[in-house]
């Protein structure tokens, strides 16, 4: 396939669509533990002080994962192709799900979510990256926004099958979901960008070249910082919204697993807005600017809800989850910012480096909570983390509408 045949490729072709069913598999299976945490550990047999403390170990740890699987799957995307990715990641997780519906023990469950969060690393970068490469400059914000929107519905599915299912079943029915979609990748064709330097003599996916060349460097750190409010505002309010509105007095017990699913429902509306707004204001920048305010607002609504209801957490979680639907827009720009040699590597690093930096941010948190409590603690972790994106985001060129037919030197 030529660079002219991938201009004319449509918004709702088979690329997109299986990019977007392999992100919906990806969702579902990130946000299953945060789903079924309190349910699976207990039936483990730990008590109420073990659920946080473990809870949060593990999802740090399946992060982790994230993080390591990030730079190998983006290497192997840039060196041998974005459907290697594609095909070899799912196949992972897909797997240690299922191993995951066997275990015994925390050590165990930790394992598996860290094994699963390796082969998760590599379905969003490869692809963003895949198909940013195969629409037009002026439909790719949007193209990206369908993948994110669709995929993003995954956490609705997981929600509401674990409330039909043994924790230990969801499990396994996330790994089989990811098993058949394999089937559909056999008709995904591969970037011609990439077919243009596949044997060419140029570097691909080194992952050093980011550090070499401070130009690079500061795109590539920008990248992640702007990033960062999402996974402050799943990985901590919306997670442990359970112990929160304990805290906060709410009248009645807050379902996490809930709080989760209303979250995503807005997440994937507010993705697939974003991409069209960043395409009427022509910038990708403004639209983020107008998302973080959202994401603000919720933010703030969600530490004055002393004495409230359940209704009303659940609506703050879902005004938070919106505000946070920018996830595919700032891939998207990572994705934009660097060369055809170096994009897949960007591409899937960037979002997992935003999902790694969950241990840092539990860990800022943890350390603020003996002197400031519980409550005070999120918070000035959240006015941290808001005011570092919003920096980052002031210094981060526009990528609206940028040639993506270049080399990084």
């Amino acid at each position: 396939m030529t660079q002219s045949q991938n201009k004319t490729i449509a918004l709702l072709s088979i690329p997109v669509l299986v990019a977007s069913l392999g992100y919906f598999v990806d969702i579902y299976d990130l946000l299953l533990f945060s789903i079924i945490r309190v349910k699976s550990l207990k039936s483990l047999g730990l008590d109420a002080v073990q659920l946080d403390v473990s809870g949060k170990s593990i999802i740090s740890i399946q992060m982790i994962g994230l993080l390591i699987g990030g730079i190998i799957w983006g290497v192997i995307g840039d060196k041998k192709g974005r459907l290697s990715v594609l095909f070899g990641s799912i196949l992972l997780y897909s797997l240690a799900n299922i191993a995951n519906g066997f275990v015994q023990t925390v050590n165990q469950y930790s394992l598996c979510r860290f094994i699963a969060g390796i082969g998760l690393a590599g379905e969003l970068g490869a692809g963003i990256t895949l198909v940013s490469e195969l629409v037009t400059k002026e439909k790719r914000g949007v193209a990206t926004s369908i993948v994110a929107g669709i995929g993003l519905t995954g956490a609705v599915v997981a929600y509401f099958i674990s409330q039909t299912f043994d924790w230990r079943v969801c499990y396994y029915i996330g790994g089989g979901l990811g098993l058949l979609l394999l089937l559909l990748r056999v008709t995904v064709f591969e970037s011609g960008m990439f077919k243009t330097i596949q044997h060419a003599n140029v570097k691909k996916g080194n992952f050093f070249m980011f550090f070499t060349n401070w130009k690079r460097f500061k795109k590539y750190f920008l990248s992640i910082l702007i990033g960062l409010p999402t996974w402050y505002v799943i990985g901590i309010l919306i997670t442990f919204s359970k112990e929160f509105g304990e805290r906060f007095g709410i009248k009645g017990a807050v379902d996490s697993g809930r709080a989760v699913m209303y979250a995503y429902v807005a997440i994937s509306v507010g993705d697939l807005l974003a991409g069209f707004l960043s395409k009427e204001l022509r910038s990708r920048k403004r639209a983020l600017y107008i998302f973080y305010a959202i994401t603000v607002l919720g933010i703030i609504l969600f530490f004055t809800q002393q004495n409230g209801t359940l209704d009303g957490m659940y609506l703050i979680c879902a005004l938070m989850g919106f505000g946070t639907g920018f996830w595919a827009l700032f891939v998207t720009m990572a994705a934009e910012h660097f060369g055809t040699n170096l994009r897949a590597t960007s591409a899937t690093t960037v979002p997992n480096m935003v999902r790694g930096s969950l241990p840092l941010l539990i860990m800022l948190f943890t350390s603020l909570k003996p002197g400031f409590g519980y409550i005070n603690a999120a918070a000035i972790t959240g006015i941290i983390v808001m005011s570092i994106s919003f920096v980052a985001l002031v210094f981060t060129e526009e990528t609206y509408g940028k040639d993506l037919d270049f080399l990084e030197e």
